[in-house]
């Protein structure tokens, strides 16, 4: 074994050698499978053994119990919207481009979860579980961080912090807009999501209020 056990609530690192990164991934993939049948509650450490066949004793020195698998994957899946979102903010070279880019963010994520139901298994779990809400609120952090670095491109005389308060409030409206979204009907969903990008902010005159 070529990686330490992570505490319980925090997640391992990834194994180096490859057949332990295969290892690892494999009972990923498995979570991933479960989770979305069962949901994160019911989800059991027993079910990974039950259906990849790796014993007890192996799972537990990759993963201690289940919060690190829900971690990981919640990581894993975290990575994949920073990818996204850092590219939504690519094309936002003015101003101007603000409102159209929270638009691509928030239907990026739509998507996302729509494209990936286990997404909202792992984000109940990490609001359920304490040790793991720490991780989405990182997410929210570094998401703040990407929109608070293309503001400051595009309106560099605006005070860092007012900045900072107004990129964090509108990555959590956004990741709160979508959750909401994806628990209803589609027709339903489109209503309130075009609702919603309606009142996504077109400039920063909040801010002078």
């Amino acid at each position: 074994m070529d990686k330490e056990a992570a505490p319980a609530g925090r997640t391992p690192l990834v194994p180096a050698q490859e057949r332990s990164r295969e290892r690892f991934d494999r009972i990923l993939a498995c979570a991933a499978e479960v989770i979305t049948e069962k949901g994160s509650d019911a989800f059991r450490m027993s079910d990974i053994v039950e259906r990849t066949g790796i014993a007890f004793g192996s799972l537990y020195q990759y993963f201690p119990d289940k919060s690190a698998i829900i971690g990981t994957l919640a990581e894993r899946y975290n990575s994949v919207g920073h990818d996204c979102v850092r590219r939504d903010l690519a094309d936002m070279k003015k101003l101007s481009d603000l409102h159209p880019a929270l638009c691509r963010i928030t239907d990026g994520y739509v998507r996302m979860f729509r494209e990936h139901p286990t997404m909202h298994h792992i984000w109940q779990a990490t609001q359920a579980d304490r040790a793991l809400q720490k991780i989405d609120q990182d997410d929210v952090a570094y998401l703040a961080g990407l929109l608070r670095e293309s503001l400051q491109r595009v309106a560099p005389k605006t005070p860092a912090a007012a900045l900072t308060n107004f990129a964090e409030l509108t990555m959590v409206l956004i990741a709160a807009a979508v959750r909401h979204a994806i628990t209803l009907p589609p027709a339903e969903a489109r209503r309130v999501l075009a609702l919603f990008k309606n009142m996504l902010p077109r400039d920063l005159s909040a801010m002078e209020r």
